[in-house]
């Protein structure tokens, strides 16, 4: 691989003649591939893709996914680069926390905070970018996380909406992208010497934003895949020398290395941060800080959730539409906090503030839309139900699922009362299907069919 003329000689001089040679020699290794599980599907009996466990991520292989498989659009596996993949066990959130994953898309850090949160407390998850945020929605969706809230906003308008409201905010923050360099070596194009100051600049912007949306005693979770100084060791010390934050110790398993003090402010602590070179480390390169805000009091006050008007709680005929679904398709889950945005039905979570100033993706797990005269479910509705909360379910075998997704109807044997199923492959729901006679009428969306 050609790096950039100057990238090598900035490294020569950080690292040293020796140290740089190892450095330089890791962009020649083949980039290495992983995946995690889903431990909110369960009871599947669909083989995984192959791989070997990776002992730094509770949920992690290393491993390749087929983007087109079953497991894949069922929302069984998640492919995710290994270094990434500790980003998120860093975080990890416990159940009933409120989380912020501000610059989220495309999801892999989104998903993987919310397998630690089994669907209780709040996970917003924030794109700038409305292209990437429609990207973000569907992966949430495909991993059946029901307790989301997707917005498509700047930091400045998240922070004035959440004031000291998370437990914990996760900036995976832009970057010049130069941990990516051996997986993809366009990222090399953009690059210049000042463009990792030039990064440096919106990352603090983003920060000065973030910070005011944590509690006190909250943590930052901060991350980058560059190996740049001014925006790793350089970040964390401005964050130090001008916020009330303390760099806590992050557990480094084998190939991981410490954050490089001598790279910042000469603060002792940054040690604690960890720094994944590919040389040392069998992924591609990355840096990871967890900071803890000072403790106090919380001073700021949350306007309240319904002061936003474009949010309405359902009405009679809302209320009895979705009452008949579910009675008529023995469908038994706890939906709380509903809320109709858009003729939409959400899960949503009334101790939401105010987001009237905030672009909305979605409110909550989306379970379906009112039509004239009745409730049509969503496509995550038919990933996320269990077998417990549902008994309208229809196997199908890996034929009419290749047709299914393919968005074509298909007809099964045995008989069963018409109406809305569940179809099920391998013991992973794989969204709904109408069932009138013998024949499956077909309601995977038509902008994610394909050819498996």
């Amino acid at each position: 691989m050609e790096l950039p003329t100057d990238f090598k000689q900035k490294y020569t001089d950080l690292l040293g003649e020796t140290e740089a040679k190892e450095f330089f020699a890791g962009f020649e290794k083949e980039p290495n591939h992983g995946y995690r599980v889903n431990p909110l599907k369960r009871g599947y009996t669909a083989k995984l893709p192959i791989g070997t466990k990776a002992d730094h991520c509770e949920f992690g292989y290393f491993g390749k996914v087929d983007g087109k498989s079953l497991t894949h659009q069922s929302g069984l596996v998640y492919s995710q680069e290994p270094s990434a993949m500790y980003v998120g066990e860093v975080a990890h959130p416990k159940p009933g926390e409120r989380v912020l994953d501000l610059c989220a898309a495309p999801g892999g850090k989104t998903t993987h905070l919310g397998s630690f949160m089994e669907n209780q407390g709040l996970l917003v998850a924030n794109e700038i970018d409305s292209k990437r945020a429609g990207v973000l929605a569907e992966n949430i969706e495909r991993f059946s996380i029901r307790n989301a809230v997707i917005t498509n906003t700047n930091p400045e308008k998240i922070a004035s909406a959440f004031p000291e409201y998370f437990d914990k905010v996760l900036v995976d923050a832009p970057c010049s992208g130069e941990g990516m360099f051996r997986k993809d070596p366009a990222a090399m194009d953009y690059w210049s010497l000042d463009y990792p100051g030039q990064c440096a600049t919106r990352q603090r912007e983003i920060l000065t934003e973030a910070v005011k949306t944590i509690k006190p005693g909250g943590e930052l979770i901060y991350s980058t895949c560059t190996f740049a100084p001014e925006e790793d060791e350089q970040i964390i010390s401005w964050l130090v020398e001008n916020y009330d934050f303390t760099i806590k110790p992050i557990k480094k398993f084998a190939g991981m290395d410490d954050g490089r003090p001598e790279w910042g402010n000469g603060n002792s602590d940054l040690s604690n941060c960890v720094r994944l070179f590919p040389f040392h480390f069998n992924g591609e390169g990355h840096f990871i800080a967890k900071l803890v805000k000072g403790n106090g009091k919380v001073s700021s006050k949350i306007k309240p959730f319904w002061k936003n008007k474009n949010l309405q709680r359902p009405n009679k005929d809302q209320t009895d539409y979705f009452k008949k679904f579910l009675q008529e398709n023995q469908i038994d889950a706890d939906f709380k906090d509903l809320v109709v945005y858009k003729d939409s039905l959400f899960s949503s979570n009334y101790d939401l503030p105010d987001l009237s100033k905030v672009k909305i993706v979605k409110i909550g797990f989306p379970l379906g839309e009112f039509k004239k005269g009745r409730f049509e479910p969503s496509f995550a509705l038919g990933l996320a139900l269990t077998e417990n909360e549902n008994k309208h379910q229809l196997n199908i075998d890996d034929d009419q699922w290749r047709k299914y997704v393919h968005g074509d109807t298909f007809t099964i044997t045995e008989s069963n009362p018409k109406g809305w199923y569940q179809l099920v492959c391998e013991g992973l729901p794989v969204g709904f299907g109408k069932l009138v006679g013998t024949t499956v009428k077909n309601f995977f969306p038509k902008g994610l069919r394909y050819q498996a």
